[in-house]
């Protein structure tokens, strides 16, 4: 089954629209890579959540080549300034056990 990374991100409230705006201009980037399967951008719907970005790859090892690519180090080239980020967050990594959709 797949593998997803997901990462927490506390960005503060004056950072919002920075922050979705940086990941629409590379809406599509991703997609290109080996093994990705999907991405999502999750905005929180109260201020003390984190945004969550999360992303599916058919296995970690999809994963990990997209972590050492030229793609990944381009993605992450121009940080926000530390001062837009609260505390917390951070990567977590699952193996998908069960995956039910009812998409139709």
């Amino acid at each position: 089954m797949s593998y997803i990374v997901t990462n927490r991100v506390p960005v503060k409230a004056a950072w919002h629209e920075e922050f979705e705006r940086r990941f629409r201009a590379r809406a599509g980037q991703i997609d290109a890579q080996p093994g990705f399967v999907r991405m999502r951008i999750l905005r929180p719907t109260e201020e003390s959540t984190p945004w969550v970005v999360e992303t599916e790859w058919e296995n970690e090892s999809a994963f990990r080549q997209w972590v050492g690519s030229d793609d990944f180090r381009k993605a992450h080239a121009d940080p926000m300034p530390k001062e837009a980020f609260g505390d917390g967050g951070g990567l977590e990594q699952f193996d998908v056990v069960i995956d039910s959709d009812h998409s139709e």
